[in-house]
């Protein structure tokens, strides 16, 4: 009698046990079904141009993004990722693809992904970043009105004019700036322009050729150093991203310094830069792509809001070049 009496003691313990646990479960189940983003998640297509380490910081800070506000990849995100290796059929089948299997999202980095994307797809919303506005990019319409399905971060080319300013200040004596531009691209041409106009002021010179493909850059390059460039100047073009190091090292050869309004490229070999930072430039358009999927609807695109001075310390000390504290350094 002792034993049963026992034994029914237990198993009255080890149930009530069990039905704490079972509870306590599913509270915490509930809790976390209860918390932003919800069950089901969201597809995501991103479409690169081209392989390039500048532009894949972008990258970076877009999915760094989306994961600090809860979507994670393989759990409530689905992500497809296409690099067109810098081929336009490849972007435009790319697109094609994304809309036959009717994605959530479009993340398009850099300018020429923003336009096909857009261009070739009217229904899926399109999350611009390292891209122009859309009226430089020769997307609006007759009306004046930015496509409906365009949203994202965009660049226009005030920064320009600053990262210009460079030169006189830390090359008093150069008259010459030299530069390549893939002219397919529009916002090579009207970074170009935004060159000329600010060079004009400074009474400085601007003699550029065109490379419209990573292979032309060796020879396009050795031309240009052949006309008697003092500086170079890197613009935001797709051409210069894909072949950095190629320019970089020619110009080293030839004493020539790099200045660029395209900060990534301080990295990878120019002097210094004031313009973009990718990471934050993709973060930023990270956290638009939250909101879209926070609140179903397209958020009008917004300017990027961070740029940075940076100078690279074995280009500054190769050039001799005597800077204050507001650049950040790369060594």
């Amino acid at each position: 009698m002792v034993k049963s009496k026992l034994f029914l003691a237990l198993n009255f313990e080890y149930m009530k046990s069990l039905w704490l646990l079972l509870i306590l479960s599913g509270l915490f189940l509930f809790l976390n079904s209860c918390k932003e983003p919800q069950p089901g998640g969201f597809s995501v297509a991103f479409l690169d141009s081209f392989e390039d380490e500048t532009v894949a910081q972008a990258k970076k800070g877009f999915f760094k993004a989306l994961k600090d506000s809860g979507y994670t990849s393989g759990m409530n995100l689905k992500v497809t990722y296409r690099n067109a290796q810098g081929d336009i059929p490849a972007l435009a089948q790319a697109v094609d693809f994304f809309v036959s299997q009717e994605f959530d999202l479009i993340a398009s980095n850099t300018t020429l992904s923003t336009i096909t994307a857009v261009q070739k797809n009217k229904t899926i919303p399109v999350c611009m970043m390292v891209s122009p506005s859309a009226e430089l990019a020769g997307l609006r319409s007759k009306d004046g009105k930015d496509p409906a399905n365009l949203f994202g971060v965009y660049e226009t080319l005030e920064y320009i004019d600053t990262a210009i300013g460079l030169i006189p200040q830390y090359f008093p004596k150069a008259k010459r700036i030299g530069t390549v531009i893939n002219q397919s691209e529009p916002q090579s041409r009207d970074a170009l322009a935004q060159i000329q106009q600010a060079a004009q002021k400074l009474g400085l010179e601007v003699i550029s050729l065109p490379a419209n493909n990573s292979s032309e850059t060796q020879l396009v390059i050795e031309s240009l150093i052949s006309k008697g460039i003092d500086v170079f100047f890197a613009l935001p073009d797709n051409t210069i991203f894909a072949s950095f190091e190629t320019i970089a090292a020619a110009c080293n050869k030839a004493g020539i310094p790099v200045i660029s309004s395209e900060s990534g490229l301080v990295k990878r070999g120019a002097l210094m830069a004031f313009g973009a930072d990718m990471y934050q430039w993709g973060y930023q358009a990270g956290q638009e792509a939250v909101k879209f999927f926070r609140s179903g609807t397209i958020p009008a695109p917004v300017k990027l809001y961070k740029r940075k001075k940076l100078i690279n310390q074995a280009q500054a000390e190769r050039f001799n070049i005597t800077y204050d504290s507001t650049f950040s350094t790369i060594k």
